[in-house]
């Protein structure tokens, strides 16, 4: 069984690398992330030309239809040059839609998630972190045209610049009175607030809704989904930041790395000294480690769907931990200077907390390990 990419895949790889590397250099990253919007809308054009927006999305919407495995190349890439952008929330907003959305929904919502006339993000938690569906607490009142809702949601992935939210809700106590509704950033009631963070690549905010009325038609499925869809999209983030994670690392790597050969202590490249190669020798191993359970779980999306939520907390659970050594490793490498805004390391161990911590740090998925396998 052949366990490499297609070449389908590597040329893809190639074309996103090229066009990173191209258009959107660290420099040109620090740029962007001082910006007040947090990305720059030019290349957000051009991702729309090609497709990254709505790879994984049917064609009859004006997705490319490939799976998360082609996703993972991309998000590998976007990951190595801390490439700020809504990208990976919109894509998680897209999958719910495509996943859990009526026809209707889909053919009104996904085109434009697709063509990036639309920018999307999940709004799942409230005032804790606690990923789970019992710690959702928002909770609906009846109306005649269907729900109000009233609260905040926080840790809202590009809250600020997002034309729609998909707003996860209680109706009652139990697991079955959970639901999804597609929020408008327009609609009466609904306001932003932008939260600090250390990593101005990856803005987050605070969603306000002030008695916002959810009609039917705007409930995905147009029925309560229950915890599974929940826990499904909890699953895809993972999946997805764990993609990206990979790419942080190899970032830290390569730069680490090159400041180890040009560095030069008593006559020689501190490279030479195993206190710097055997760090640098652990953070490559923990790589290659992380593409296995990463490139797994991707897989088993569609292969082995059963078997996809353990893969998946196995592969973020690992992650999680290994950007968190890389990023400590490579500032420690760097000496001093790697905390400095003058170098770029600390733009990847900004990186790094933010990976660990999103959708779930290593003892949250680790917890989940366990349960999966019976513990």
């Amino acid at each position: 069984m052949d366990f490499g990419f297609s070449e389908e895949q590597e040329m893809l790889r190639d074309q996103v690398r090229k066009f990173l590397e191209d258009r959107c250099s660290l420099p040109q990253v620090r740029a962007i992330a001082a910006s007040n919007e947090g990305y720059c809308r030019d290349l957000w054009g051009q991702l729309s030309k090609l497709g990254w927006l709505g790879l994984t999305l049917p064609e009859e919407f004006g997705g490319v239809g490939l799976s998360w495995v082609d996703l993972v190349v991309i998000l590998e890439e976007t990951g190595r040059t801390l490439f700020p952008s809504p990208l990976l929330s919109t894509t998680l907003a897209a999958t719910a839609i495509n996943e859990f959305g009526t026809p209707q929904q889909q053919q009104h919502w996904l085109p434009s998630l697709a063509n990036g006339s639309c920018i999307g993000t999940l709004a799942l938690l409230d005032e804790t972190d606690f990923l789970s569906p019992k710690a959702i607490q928002m909770t609906a009142k009846a109306s005649e045209r269907g729900y109000l809702l009233s609260g905040e949601k926080r840790f809202v992935q590009d809250a600020t610049v997002a034309d729609v939210f998909i707003v996860a809700f209680r109706s009652g106590p139990a697991n079955d009175d959970l639901g999804l509704a597609i929020i408008s950033r327009h609609d009466k009631g609904v306001s932003v607030e932008e939260t600090e963070g250390w990593d101005r690549t990856k803005r987050t905010g605070v969603l306000k809704l002030d008695t916002v009325q959810i009609a039917a038609d705007a409930i995905l499925s147009e029925t309560l989904l229950g915890a599974q869809a929940i826990e499904v999209l909890i699953d895809r983030g993972a999946l997805a930041v764990s993609a990206e994670t990979i790419g942080v690392c190899e970032g830290i790597l390569n730069l680490t790395s090159q400041y180890a050969l040009d560095r030069k202590q008593f006559g020689s490249p501190i490279g030479r000294y195993q206190g710097v190669k055997h760090p640098l020798a652990e953070i490559y191993v923990d790589i290659e480690c992380t593409k296995s359970l990463v490139y797994y779980a991707a897989w088993a999306l569609d292969g082995e769907p059963n078997e996809a939520p353990a893969a998946i907390a196995k592969a973020k659970a690992y992650a999680s931990q290994s950007v968190c050594d890389a990023g400590v490793s490579g500032v420690q490498l760097h000496g001093a200077i790697g905390y400095t805004d003058e170098y770029d390391m600390q733009l990847f161990i900004k990186r790094s907390k933010w990976s660990r911590a999103t959708y779930g740090d290593e003892d949250f998925h680790y917890d989940r390990v366990a349960k999966f396998g019976g513990l």
